[in-house]
């Protein structure tokens, strides 16, 4: 069984429930859905997590977790859950994995059009963006922690493995 940590004050929480659900279903894997808008509901969740007995957690996109990521990281190690969240600095703080575009690269975009406003641009006619790049990140001490072992195939896809 796999959980699904979602934010139930975030806007985009059902969307997202609904496209894990059906990714689950087409992969005839059992879901879980988890929710927490405080610090103390994140401790309870992996509590849940813990008598659920699940085998993985999806950490939902969005903003509280994102601020939260030393407490999801040592929640996971304490119960022994494998994690993936979006972000790379998930996994460098000592999560699973992650999957997700450049944190870095998008601070860096934000950067180009702050500047180019400042010298004179309309916000109106700059072109709306998304990520093209997605990096896949492995911590391979993480799960070793674990007892996982991450197959070779899902290694050679790696942006980068954290050793």
């Amino acid at each position: 069984m796999i959980a699904l940590l979602v934010n139930p004050d975030n806007a985009y929480t059902e969307p997202m429930i609904r496209e894990v659900q059906e990714t689950a279903h087409a992969k005839k894997v059992q879901l879980q859905i988890v929710k927490a808008r405080t610090e103390s509901q994140i401790d309870v969740a992996f509590a849940t997590l813990r008598k659920l007995h699940a085998d993985a957690l999806v950490v939902g996109d969005d903003v509280f977790f994102t601020t939260r990521r030393e407490q999801l990281v040592a929640l996971a190690a304490r119960y022994r859950i494998p994690a993936i969240e979006r972000w790379r600095e998930f996994t460098a703080a000592g999560g699973l994995i992650s999957y997700g575009p450049s944190l870095a690269a998008g601070a860096r975009q934000v950067g180009i059009y702050v500047g180019k406003i400042l010298k004179g641009a309309k916000p109106a006619d700059l072109p709306v963006e998304q990520p093209t790049k997605f990096e896949l990140v492995i911590n391979l001490k993480t799960a070793k922690a674990l007892g996982l072992t991450i197959p070779q195939s899902i290694l050679v896809r790696a942006d980068e493995i954290l050793r």
